[in-house]
């Protein structure tokens, strides 16, 4: 009888305590998986939300907040020191510090202009009576960075005489495509209607830039820059920090600043939940080495006869082993399937995520886990198995 039969009948024979063991890894393996599979959702749930920031950056002026006191105990209130705009001379310096930052940090040689920048001017002005806020963008490089806008009606901005307008400006001033508003007496045309966003962008009038400084004797001035970088992991930080020091009038901040303190408290979420993974792994670990510990004591008899026959050390190992290798199979296959429900189950309870997905990288993963646990719990009760001697075998009788 060869090897893989003596095993495969040894199994079916104990079938329950080798099912008790499979249970041990597919608890190990699920938990390492499950876990590994909400941590990709949240991190794409958090990359999506600093997508939907938009920029990487904003660039506003520098303005100052100087509290004015009387004999220094009463406050007079907040004085505001500082620009209220910020020059377009300034936007090839700032251009030039991000791409090059980018370049640097990336190692891309390419000369041309890599991250998008969206200078914007915004003015507070009556339409039809009502006070709204009209904000001048450079239409292309806007959409660059509202990737989250949808035309609702109508078409995007094309020529400097359109305007784009918030769904609930729309509603509020009754317009729709194609009717005319007055901005300080330059005429331009609806040409689209914003979905609703739930944010201030739907209770704004966007027009060309170059069309509101006009309107407005702006001419050259701008009120503040969105800019995104090429990628998530480019340097935004050292890129505000250079733009600050190195250019007077301006304070440049990090959008992801603002969402680092919800990624470090998901890391330590994620490390937290590993550990506990680890100690299941363990736990599985012992449970099948206690399996395989008492299979060698029930099998003396059956290690005994082997040795009788013939059998050397490594076939007599190779016996533990191939029994292992089959529990850590169907373990880590169970396993993977068990954890991407577990994934599905709790990523909703626990974080609020519900993009998630099975992902098919982590079977290869699943399976060599379970494997390894398992071989490495047989080692010593195979090692053990190998010192049975044939005299042990008759007293066990």
């Amino acid at each position: 009888m060869k090897l893989y039969q003596m095993v495969v009948k040894d199994i079916i024979r104990r079938k329950r305590r080798v099912l008790f063991a499979i249970v041990g890894v597919i608890i190990g393996t699920m938990t390492v998986v499950g876990i590994f599979t909400i941590a990709r959702a949240g991190e794409a749930r958090m990359y999506e939300q600093l997508e939907k920031y938009g920029p990487n950056l904003t660039v506003i002026p520098a303005i100052t907040n100087v509290d004015v006191n009387l004999g220094g105990d009463l406050s007079l209130g907040t004085l505001s020191v500082g620009e209220n705009c910020i020059s377009e001379e300034k936007l090839p310096e700032i251009r030039r510090i991000t791409d090059n930052a980018i370049r640097e940090a990336l190692g891309i040689e390419d000369e041309g202009n890599i991250a998008i920048i969206a200078p914007k001017l915004y003015v507070n002005t009556e339409v039809k009576g009502v006070s709204v806020m009209v904000v001048g963008v450079e239409p292309q490089e806007e959409s660059k960075i509202k990737t989250w806008w949808r035309i609702r009606e109508g078409e995007y901005l094309e020529r400097a005489d359109q305007a784009l307008i918030g769904a609930v400006a729309a509603e509020l001033l009754e317009l729709s495509e194609g009717d005319t508003i007055a901005l300080n007496g330059t005429d331009v045309t609806i040409t689209g209607i914003l979905e609703e966003t739930g944010s201030n962008e739907d209770y704004q009038i966007f027009v060309p830039l170059a069309t509101l400084q006009r309107a407005f004797n702006k001419e050259g001035l701008i009120s503040s820059m969105d800019i995104r970088a090429l990628c998530n992991a480019c340097p935004v930080v050292m890129i505000a920090d250079s733009i600050n020091s190195e250019i007077p009038g301006v304070r440049a901040i990090a959008v992801k600043q603002i969402a680092s303190a919800e990624m470090e408290m998901l890391g330590r979420i994620n490390r937290f939940m590993l550990a506990l993974a680890g100690i299941t792994l363990a736990v599985g670990l012992f449970g099948v080495g206690n399996t395989m510990m008492r299979s060698v004591n029930e099998r003396i008899k059956d290690i005994g006869i082997m040795r009788a026959v013939g059998a050397s050390h490594n076939q007599i190992m190779r016996v533990f082993l191939y029994e292992a290798i089959i529990i850590g199979v169907l373990g880590g296959i169970f396993g993977y399937w068990a954890g991407t429900l577990l994934a599905f189950g709790l990523g909703p309870v626990l974080f609020q995520i519900s993009a998630i997905s099975y992902v098919p990288q982590y079977f290869p993963l699943a399976l060599g886990l379970a494997i390894s646990v398992a071989v490495i719990a047989t080692i010593y009760p195979a090692f053990r198995a190998t010192r049975v001697k044939v005299a042990d075998s008759f007293r066990s009788l």
